[in-house]
């Protein structure tokens, strides 16, 4: 699917009213332009033809049969443009006026689509001139060729599978069931819509909403054309106010009053994945494809859309809002879900809170929400039982933030230093204290693990998990160390956004101590610290050995949450990532990725209970379900 991406662009010509052979120029000069740009699909508004605002004229025959006459030019003229059009004109039809879309793809037209809901109400009064679309499509002749008229027709691209276009106009959307419902549910990918709506006080906002909603309730792209400059004005005004979404989500915009050109990239990859993945969505559209009503239209495009060649923005941090406004709502809004699992849990069972406190970014944010899931249910967090369990690799700066940590919540924290005992532990299995290798990395782990889970039953307590999301898909766990818990607060959340969350608290609190150690903390490289310090400071550095977190945040979600190739991700990772990471760097970090994902899900099958916090869960019990032994099947593709 050429990396799964098509650029599409909703366009507003200027125009003038009537005068069809000068707007016949503006639509084959901004077709050729768009196709120029390497767009395959351009939408213009509802009656560009004409204009919109003929009023009667709409009723003269010398009219329709001059739009008729432009539509042959526009067609002709742009049939070397490797783009499928959408423009609007008025066509009469069995003795009746239809305000139609006509789609045409090199050189012929493929489909008139009329629009089936007719407002007359207010400013507008269409029901004057035209008719409502008829039930069932039907054929009409135009340049000497029967061509199908109706609104349910789908073009469907040779090329390209997963493109499969529909159209509605204008006020169509705006009903209780817009036909575009009944389009996605046979399985349109992308919607286009034609408008002329008025321009009013609140109107851009009400717009935005209701496309964005259409498009998230159809899992599909959905491409806005409104009418604009040209328009007569004489009751209203039209803003050009051009839009394209998917999936909910805005990709381009022009403002209202602006040159009315939006361009964006629409990702076809992730709306089949989803489709494929809400079987609600998925059931529904395969009864509507087997109705004998819809009408398929094949048409061909030849030019690519690769990732690097995309306009659409590719975010690094895809788990972070990319607006900054919002951040510190989403991090309130993690933060809440977080301690109401934990609060329920610890009301359940009557049990308290006992974590390991380390120092490091995951286990502090454990800790913060803790407090928070005490607050919840009125327990003061002085019973919170915090521990810093030191040993061969801990350096004076983590375990002074533990201590720092606890008294700026005014949490007691215990120390109890572990070395003795992992000395032990590896005399009586017989391994060497100055090998360093795995046994005496993950010695450590278990007996910390072995400890919280000890002095749990001492306390009347459960053990609070640190891991997070992250640390699970890579399998960066100690199997029955670290990866094992009662109640695992951070397991959802990856690891660019534990950073954000605890810099949110960090940037929030009102308490000068407790900003000062959290400042320090994300100042902290990320460590395991299970090797000793190198002259007091950490010798082992996570991401000097896997690389960085951002870079394995991304292959995530592009893995998981779309079901991209490795291609594909690799593509829209480069992209992201021109201006800090080498292209090689990326191809190394994706395959060691691909690599430990696979080979580690038997730590994810066994996972303590954890709440889920946005799109991407590795639960077993849900929203991850994968064979201990598959194979690497990433690795052999490009």
């Amino acid at each position: 699917m050429y990396d799964g991406y098509i650029r599409v662009a909703a366009v507003t010509p200027k125009i003038r009213v009537a005068d069809c052979e000068y707007n016949a120029g503006q639509i084959i000069e901004a077709i050729k332009k768009a196709a120029d740009e390497n767009v395959r699909l351009v939408c213009m508004p509802e009656l560009c033809v004409t204009g919109y605002t003929c009023g009667d004229l709409f009723l003269q025959s010398t009219l329709l049969e001059i739009a008729k006459s432009a539509l042959q030019k526009i067609v002709a003229e742009t049939a070397e443009c490797d783009v499928i059009a959408v423009v609007g004109l008025p066509m009469a039809h069995c003795g009746k006026l239809f305000n139609v879309a006509a789609v045409f793809c090199g050189g012929k037209v493929l489909g008139f689509v009329p629009k089936t809901f007719i407002p007359n109400y207010g400013e507008f009064y269409e029901l004057r001139y035209f008719t409502p679309a008829f039930k069932e499509n039907h054929a009409i002749r135009f340049d000497d060729k029967n061509i199908t008229f109706g609104r349910d027709i789908i073009f469907k691209c040779k090329d390209l599978p997963e493109f499969k276009l529909a159209v509605e106009i204008c006020e169509d959307l705006w009903v209780a069931n817009p036909p575009s419902t009944s389009h996605g549910l046979a399985n349109a990918t992308i919607i286009a819509n034609l408008s002329a709506g008025s321009e009013l006080a609140g109107k851009a906002a009400e717009r935005r909403v209701l496309i964005g909603a259409q498009s998230s309730r159809l899992l599909c792209g959905y491409v806005y054309a409104h009418a604009g400059q040209g328009e007569s004005t004489t009751d209203m005004v039209f803003a050009a106010h051009n839009l394209i979404y998917e999936r909910g989500k805005i990709l381009a915009e022009s403002p209202p009053f602006g040159d009315g050109w939006a361009v964006s990239e629409i990702d076809l990859n992730a709306i089949a994945y989803d489709r494929r993945r809400m079987n609600t969505f998925v059931s529904n559209a395969g009864e509507a494809e087997n109705g004998e009503h819809y009408k398929y239209k094949l048409f061909s495009l030849n030019g690519k859309t690769h990732a690097e060649n995309l306009t659409r923005h590719i975010t690094p941090t895809p788990f972070i809002p990319e607006n900054a406004d919002e951040i510190p709502a989403r991090c309130e809004e993690i933060l809440n879900i977080q301690a109401a699992g934990l609060a329920k849990r610890l009301e359940h069972i009557g049990a308290k809170a006992v974590l390991g406190v380390s120092g490091g970014l995951d286990s502090t944010l454990a800790l913060l929400v803790s407090a928070r899931a005490y607050e919840k249910i009125g327990l003061p967090k002085n019973e919170i039982i915090a521990v810093t369990m030191p040993c061969f690799g801990t350096t004076e700066r983590t375990k002074s933030n533990a201590h720092k940590l606890c008294d700026a919540l005014e949490i007691p924290i215990r120390e109890i230093d572990i070395t003795e005992s992992v000395r032990l532990h590896l005399r009586d299995i017989g391994h060497p204290e100055n090998q360093h290798d795995i046994t005496y990395e993950n010695a450590q782990a278990r007996i910390r693990t072995l400890v919280l889970m000890n002095l749990a039953n001492q306390t009347n307590a459960i053990v609070i998990g640190t891991g997070n999301l992250s640390e699970l898909a890579l399998g960066w766990a100690t199997f029955n160390g670290d990866h094992m818990s009662m109640y695992g607060v951070n397991g959802g959340i990856p690891k660019t956004l534990v950073r954000h969350i605890v810099n949110h608290f960090a940037q929030t609190t009102q308490n000068s101590a407790l900003k000062s150690v959290l400042s320090d903390i994300l100042a902290t490289p990320v460590s395991p610290e299970l090797l000793p310090p190198t002259g007091g400071e950490i010798s082992q550095q996570t991401e000097e050995i896997l690389g960085s977190y951002q870079l394995h945040d991304f292959f995530l979600y592009h893995t998981i949450r779309h079901a991209r190739t490795p291609s594909q991700v690799l593509a829209l990772a480069q992209l992201a990532f021109s201006k800090t990471h080498p292209p090689d760097e990326i191809k190394k970090r994706l395959q060691q990725f691909y690599s430990r994902f696979t080979s580690q899900q038997f730590k994810r099958n066994c996972l303590p209970d954890s709440p889920k916090i946005g799109s991407i869960s590795l639960s077993p019990r849900g929203d991850w379900r994968m064979p201990s032994d598959s194979a690497n099947f990433f690795q052999n593709q490009d």
